[in-house]
């Protein structure tokens, strides 16, 4: 379960073995193979039947149990799993610090089974689609001061928890917004487009409760501060759900679904469009694809310098408000994070927990993979191009074995879907809900496109890959100091590992190896008219740059400055020289691409990636080569006769 920016660090928290297990154990899970990819069996078995205490404030629709899903599943030594809470387990009480069940799961496994029903036609997941939301509606408060809003956690008995321990911002969990009333509007705006016409009764329910969590939204966030807001010098929106695109995006998921079935429903539909805005702004800053962030759309309003895979649903939520609203123009920003962006981490080694702006967490897990697999669909869905779903099948191969470990991380006979993958290749095999949740959202999108599915279950492993690399600033020959930072986060960002000060005078040669190289230093960058200014000199390789590592007024940024990655340019050869002109000159890293990227996929195509200069690159001859411009769309596809291939400008091209 990840909600937070600042919490990036525990990004990977599903990675960890969860806490204490409570007595909640099963045999392994089994369901028959089927032609189907999406198998709910592991899901259903998280599930728990629960009737809540009566609460002031809460409630839910009619008197029958709900169902919620348990937040965390521990592998046992025979592969069965143990259903687990959040937080320090007291068996006195039976009780979590934080809970067993948080509303994020409980809407996200809402989301799973109402697409599995309507997919399908599944009777069952209808009835657990029903039984879930009604679950999560007794989370949502319904009267007083943050009527709208829902509380995060549950104990295993029903009783609520708004407090937890660990602390989670807000506290109380419903006084204010967060990306648990995100996700709850995202459940809602799904489930009401799936009941409208089978169930009127309970339709007119989740229309009630989704426009009681707009009225928390507009009273929070969309109508209040101001419109925009300032991050490191840059205008950014200021009306984002607790300035996060991510938690901005899904709930823009569940707005666009709603708004299509009730297209008159003007607070809901105003809201949509408000935030679908506001990320399309957000994306506007970073409009260049040749250099860090390399198209993507970042997450959060206040961060100038990360961005992570798990929510990174931007680009999905964009295509669906293009299509809801009918405005075309939403798209651009989802084509260029998507066409744009995706082949460049594709080719970095793939959907990571944190890029701040070095590879600073690589762990990798089911909720980033998904994030960047619904996007591509999304876009691909929207425009037609062949690139961007040819994209779509290379990231969903995260699942099946392309990924640092070489194996599959989702089950299709269990439904079992695997806590992440280290950077070492170490998989977590432990298998919570949001894991199970993600997993299964990337299947049922596969079966919705056949294609994509035999391309991406085809490939079961990673070959060679030659992308972005790092060389890290303590590695140089240098008259500086190496340091370490203390801490290693930045509160936005993260040193990738010690760092290099250099003051007037002082310098570094910095090693790259043969070839031309797009290089780009990532620097501790001050707030302008807090320090003096660094200033440093760059030279070799036909390379002569100075470089002034400033930002202007810190604004909404949680820190005053930036890590933030500067252009070097193309270096044609080894040897990269810095010299310390003024101030002091704090380097972390270079992010180093050859101007041809290429990752192979076992099984499947070979990918190559265009750093921004048009280059060519050697393929075997024969090879069918499909190139692809930024956007997407087609520049041809020729046979590789002479055994090399010419690439468009910031395109991309798959190689058969």
């Amino acid at each position: 379960m990840l909600k937070h920016l600042s919490a990036y660090v525990a990004a990977g928290a599903l990675l960890a073995t969860a806490l204490v297990a409570a007595p909640a154990e099963a045999a392994p899970v089994t369901a028959p193979a089927a032609a189907r990819l999406t198998n709910t069996a592991h899901l259903d078995f998280l599930l728990q039947e629960v009737r809540p205490p009566a609460t002031a404030g809460h409630s839910t629709y009619g008197s029958a149990p709900v169902e919620l899903p348990w937040t965390y599943a521990d592998r046992n030594d025979d592969g069965s799993y143990t259903r687990v809470g959040g937080g320090t387990y007291d068996a006195a009480t039976d009780t979590y610090g934080q809970g067993a069940f948080n509303t994020d799961d409980v809407a996200r496994t809402a989301v799973v089974y109402v697409r599995d029903w309507r997919q399908t036609g599944s009777a069952a997941s209808r009835e657990h689609a029903e039984a879930v939301l009604r679950g999560l509606a007794f989370f949502q408060t319904t009267t007083g001061p943050h009527a709208g809003n829902p509380v995060l956690w549950m104990q295993p008995d029903g009783a609520l928890n708004p407090s937890a321990d660990p602390v989670e911002l807000p506290d109380p969990s419903d006084s204010g917004p967060s990306y648990w009333l995100a996700r709850t509007i995202w459940a809602y705006g799904e489930g009401y487009a799936a009941f409208r016409h089978s169930d009127p009764g309970f339709a007119r329910f989740l229309q009630q409760r989704l426009r009681l969590a707009v009225r928390a939204l507009d009273r929070e966030t969309l109508r209040t501060g101001a419109a925009t807001a300032v991050a490191d010098g840059v205008r950014v929106p200021g009306r984002l759900i607790v300035d996060d695109a991510g938690a901005s995006a899904e709930a823009v998921l569940g707005l666009a679904a709603y708004a299509k079935a009730a297209p008159k429903d003007v607070a809901p539909r105003r809201a949509l469009a408000s935030l679908a805005g506001q990320i399309d702004r957000l994306a506007a800053t970073t409009p260049q694809t040749a250099s860090w962030p390399y198209g993507a759309i970042l997450p959060s309003a206040a961060s100038r310098t990360s961005w992570h895979a798990w929510a990174s649903q931007m680009s999905a939520a964009l295509a669906a408000a293009c299509s809801a609203l009918h405005r075309p123009a939403l798209l651009r920003s989802a084509v260029r994070d998507t066409a744009g962006f995706e082949p460049d981490l594709l080719a970095a080694g793939g959907a990571d927990n944190l890029l701040g702006p070095t590879p600073s967490d690589r762990t990798q897990i089911a909720y980033g993979v998904d994030s960047r697999v619904q996007g591509l669909l999304a876009v691909s869905d929207r425009t037609g191009s062949r690139g961007v779903r040819a994209l779509a099948a290379l990231q969903a191969a995260w699942f099946f074995g392309a990924n640092a470990s070489g194996s599959p991380v989702y089950d299709p006979a269990t439904g079992v879907t695997f806590d992440g993958v280290q950077a070492d290749g170490t998989v977590n095999r432990n298998s919570g809900a949001e894991s199970t949740i993600h997993g299964l959202l990337t299947m049922l999108a596969l079966d919705a496109h056949p294609s994509v599915a035999r391309a991406a279950t085809a490939i079961h492993g990673l070959g060679a890959r030659d992308g972005l690399r790092v060389v890290e600033a303590e590695d140089a020959a240098t008259t500086g100091t190496v340091f370490t930072p203390d801490p290693a986060s930045t509160a936005e960002s993260a040193w990738s590992g010690k760092g290099l000060l250099l003051r007037k005078g002082r310098t570094a040669t910095f090693h790259l190896g043969t070839g031309a190289h797009e290089v780009e230093a990532v620097v501790q960058q001050v707030e302008r008219g807090t320090a003096t200014a660094p200033v440093s000199r760059w030279t070799g390789g036909g390379v002569r740059r100075s470089l002034t590592s400033t930002v202007d007024a810190q604004g909404i940024s949680p820190t005053s400055g930036a890590l933030a990655a500067q252009t070097i340019g193309t270096v044609h050869g080894d040897a990269l020289t810095v010299r310390a002109i003024a101030g002091a000159v704090r380097i972390d890293a270079l992010l180093v691409r050859p101007e041809v990227q290429r990752v192979a996929f076992d099984g499947g195509p070979l990918l190559l990636v265009d750093s921004g200069r048009g280059g060519t690159a050697a393929v075997d001859r024969g090879a069918r080569v499909e190139r692809y411009r930024g956007d997407g769309t087609p520049a041809g596809v020729v046979t590789a006769r002479s055994g090399r291939v010419a690439l468009p400008k910031g395109g991309f091209a798959v190689v058969r």
